[in-house]
């Protein structure tokens, strides 16, 4: 789970020039196990970006050595903030897609954080 963070986090500052904190995990959920003779690869991708914040969907794959097997195990949507040198929020680049199935992952990522925030105004105890 930390790589996955971490392959998050680094898409994002990629994108956003700045540096990012990690502010919701959205379900994680292990479909194969991972074995600890695997070749751990992650694929890091900014799928939504808002005012101050980026959505980026991370692809876990295991691959075991000496077959070449591999394994699709996981993908992940974490959120993060970009911060400026003095630690608060500040404003990011658009995502600008290129190509069809880049704009419907970035609709889909839209979707996801709208639900996000539904829910956490659910979640406030005066919302």
């Amino acid at each position: 789970m930390k790589l996955v963070d971490e392959a998050g986090a680094l898409a994002c500052m990629r994108h956003a020039q700045q540096r990012v904190v990690t502010v919701a995990v959205d379900q994680m959920t292990f479909r194969q196990p991972i074995r600890t003779t695997d070749l751990v690869t992650l694929t890091g991708e900014v799928s939504y970006v808002g005012h101050t914040s980026m959505e980026a969907e991370v692809q876990v794959i295991a691959e075991n050595p000496i077959t070449g097997e591999r394994t699709h195990t996981n993908t992940a949507y974490l959120v993060y903030v970009a911060l400026d040198e003095n630690h608060h929020p500040v404003s990011v680049p658009p995502l600008i897609p290129e190509t069809e199935a880049q704009r419907l992952r970035m609709e889909e990522g839209q979707a996801r954080q709208a639900y996000r925030l539904a829910q956490s105004k659910k979640s406030l105890p005066y919302g």
